[in-house]
């Protein structure tokens, strides 16, 4: 992921102009993260460390996810949406 891609991403789901940490600019960025190293692994099925690292980052996303279903369901369920996730 490039510096620009992750400004992009972070324009796109920031909640005030300052806004650089959120639960939504981090799952978005997570979630990007996660794809760029599926499509990795897709390739390299064998790197057993970057499957490692994948798996802790959905755990993190995974966490992330919870804490913003309990404190805005409704922010929530647009963010799954926007960011074509599963429940």
């Amino acid at each position: 992921m490039a510096f620009a891609d992750k400004e992009a991403i972070i324009q796109k789901f920031k909640i005030n102009e300052s806004d650089r940490g959120s639960a939504f600019v981090q799952i978005a960025l997570l979630t990007e993260r996660i794809n760029y190293l599926v499509d990795h692994l897709k390739i390299n099925k064998k790197d057993h460390h970057t499957r490692r690292g994948l798996l802790i980052l959905v755990g993190r996303r995974k966490r992330l996810q919870k804490y913003l279903l309990r404190k805005d369901p409704e922010k929530y369920q647009e963010l799954i949406k926007e960011l074509k996730l599963k429940k």
